[in-house]
């Protein structure tokens, strides 16, 4: 692979492009954000209605259900991981919940954008039967990873809330 490779060019544009963005990212996660416990279940709700929809339209077939339930269970995994590395903090006054997401989460995320890039250079444009195998297994692990991380979220701050009501009545 050469400098004027049109692959090379589009591997160094997406290289620019995520150093970039992950430099915004990383300053911004120096600042903590407000987190809203009755809000945590939205974007689970979303990915998996989509993944339905996907599974209903074009269903695996045969071993690809076992691929998928696999990665589902392997996203879960990952995702209780990526959700006990976020910084929850309460607020002892307000009670307000904050969060901070750790840079190991980030690196996390990164890992498996770099993971998705792979399968597709492996499976090339090639979306028959293993092709679409990969897609529906990357879709299981998405679902999986973003309702136990919010899942390991939602049970770690309310149970700090407990502890802090708890402090402040005593």
């Amino acid at each position: 692979m050469t400098f004027s490779d049109p692959r090379f060019i589009s591997y160094a544009a997406a290289g620019v492009g995520i150093a970039v963005l992950l430099f915004f990212r990383l300053r911004a996660m120096r600042r903590a954000k407000p987190l809203k416990l009755e809000r945590l279940w939205i974007i689970p709700a979303l990915y998996t209605a989509f993944a339905c929809a996907l599974f209903w339209k074009l269903p695996p077939h045969g071993l690809q259900w076992l691929t998928v339930t696999a990665a589902l269970a392997v996203g879960a995994g990952v995702g209780w991981l990526r959700g006990s590395t976020m910084r929850i903090a309460v607020d002892p006054v307000t009670h307000d919940l904050n969060q901070r997401q750790s840079p190991a989460a980030l690196v996390l995320l990164v890992a498996l954008i770099g993971m998705r890039y792979v399968a597709r250079e492996h499976f090339g444009g090639d979306l028959t039967h293993a092709g679409a195998g990969v897609i529906d297994a990357f879709v299981a692990f998405a679902v999986g990873l973003l309702a136990l991380q919010r899942v390991e979220m939602f049970l770690r701050a309310r149970r700090l809330l407990g502890e802090a009501r708890a402090r402040r009545t005593t």
